[in-house]
């Protein structure tokens, strides 16, 4: 298993989003994102992400329960910042101190662990003090109940600001084919500052693997509002499912894999947390391990999507509060 560094931590190479297991994506099953959980940690997957609004506290719970036995085998990240009333999408974003500490202690009793891994900014609140936010995640680290900090979405002025402050172990925005914003200035801020960056989103919601059916997607999943995915933009994105499949034909991979292996291609401190509930994607994903991709193959994938290929915003106005604040 490739391994990046991680804070103090030594965790595998791609790890795993388990949004999906609680809401966003249509009806999940526990038992089955349970077996999904345990068969990534028997493949030697060791970061597991997650943020208490997913699914209001669901999602925390759920690898509470899968954690049982496994302490100090996998490392945890789970966020604080995004708060949503139940059933809404809309949401406002709470960096108060106040706040940040209670959200910490609820996170550590639904996951029943003494120490979260890593603890990530969510989203930022443009109006409160930088300086007061990465404060009290300072004084978590500093009192044992978070080992290490982390911050979403945000520019390289705002890492670099918030890593005078404290050292930031992670960054983590979407970053993949049809999103390459973070290649505007963060990835090199990361990698300046020793931070890993994650990526999460890594195969476009689904998208880049042509697995998807916009035209009957489950109740409840998000991307049938997603600009990206529905209309016009929806079509003209089309054609970029097409490409990775024909680039991933011409590899001898699948487009996950392909889509997958470019992004570990992009730098030591970038790591995928591609999502899933499947155990047999999640066992394809692994494959993009497996794949070797030259200088050359990097460059022509570099050419079939530059940056700003895709159509749509990858987020309603709602869902672009606090992005690269």
């Amino acid at each position: 298993m490739k391994t990046r560094k991680l804070a103090d931590m030594e965790v595998a190479a791609l790890g795993l989003g388990c949004m999906g297991m609680s809401e966003f994506y249509g009806p999940s099953d526990d038992a089955d994102s349970l077996r999904t959980l345990a068969r990534a940690a028997d493949e030697g997957v060791t970061l597991f992400d997650t943020a208490d609004t997913y699914g209001l506290g669901h999602n925390e719970e759920l690898l509470g329960r899968f954690l049982e036995g496994r302490h100090g085998q996998v490392r945890i990240a789970t966020k604080f910042g995004l708060v949503r009333k139940p059933g809404s999408y809309e949401r406002r974003i709470d960096n108060s101190p106040a706040y940040i500490r209670a959200a910490c202690e609820a996170s550590l009793r639904r996951l029943d662990v003494d120490t979260i891994d890593l603890y990530y900014a969510h989203r930022l609140d443009p109006a409160a003090p930088l300086e007061e936010t990465v404060g009290a995640l300072a004084r978590l680290v500093e009192e044992g109940k978070v080992r290490a900090i982390g911050l979403c979405e945000v520019t390289p002025a705002t890492l670099r600001r918030a890593a005078a402050i404290h050292p930031i172990a992670a960054v983590q925005s979407e970053y993949s084919l049809w999103t390459r914003d973070p290649e505007d200035g963060v990835l090199q801020a990361c990698r300046e500052l020793g931070a890993v960056f994650c990526a999460y989103s890594p195969l476009g919601r689904g998208f880049l693997t042509g697995t998807v059916d916009t035209a009957s997607l489950a109740p409840g999943d998000f991307r049938s509002a997603n600009a990206r995915f529905t209309g016009a933009t929806g079509q003209a994105n089309a054609r970029l499912a097409d490409t990775v499949r024909a680039l991933a034909a011409a590899k001898g991979c699948t487009p996950a894999q392909l889509a997958l292996a470019w992004l570990l291609a992009r730098g030591e401190h970038v790591l995928p947390i591609p999502g899933t509930r499947r155990v047999d994607r999640l066992l394809e994903n692994l494959g993009a391990l497996d794949v070797r991709l030259t200088d050359a193959d990097v460059g022509t994938i570099d050419e079939a999507f530059p940056p700003g290929i895709a159509a749509g915003e990858r987020y309603s106005p709602e869902g672009m509060k606090g992005v690269n604040v």
